[in-house]
Formats: structure tokens, C-alpha cells, sequence
């Protein structure tokens, strides 16, 4: 089957799946496929990552995913 094919069912997988992510870019760089963007928490990161390797089994992927920090600051910003 096409890699190309393949990687926009990854996308599709993504956007429908538990954590809802449409910010994650999925790229053929290669023969490799790399993961980019933005999740807000380490689980949803994981599940990106276990559906990335449960359609692509036989291609690298390679994971760039940041996890956004939101914490509340635990320090009140001081305005000069």
C-alpha cells in the first residue's frame, strides 16, 4: 500500500482518536516517517505514538512531539 495513503489514515486515526489532536503533523521524510507538534499531556503523546506504530509497522517513525506545560504558574508575575 502507498506510504502516502497510509500516513493520511495515521492523520485521520488521529484527529477521530482519544485525544482529538489536529495540531500533529504526520511527514515522509525518507523511507522514515516523522511525527511533529504539540500535545498537551505525556498519554496523549503516548497514544499518538502507539497509533503512529499500529499503522505504520514496518516504517521508522520518528516522534518530535513537545508536551505543552500547563501547570499554573507557581509564582505571581511582578509588573514594573
Amino acid at each position: 500500500m502507498n506510504l502516502e495513503y497510509r500516513v493520511a489514515h495515521v492523520a485521520d486515526r488521529l484527529a477521530e482518536g482519544r485525544c482529538g489532536e489536529l495540531g500533529v503533523r504526520a511527514e515522509i521524510r525518507g523511507g522514515a516517517v516523522l511525527l511533529t507538534g504539540t500535545v498537551p499531556t505525556t498519554g496523549c503523546r503516548a497514544d499518538i505514538l502507539r497509533v503512529a506504530h499500529e499503522e505504520l509497522p514496518d516504517v521508522p517513525v520518528h516522534c518530535d512531539l513537545v508536551v505543552a506545560e500547563n501547570a499554573p504558574p507557581d509564582h505571581p508575575e511582578e509588573l514594573v
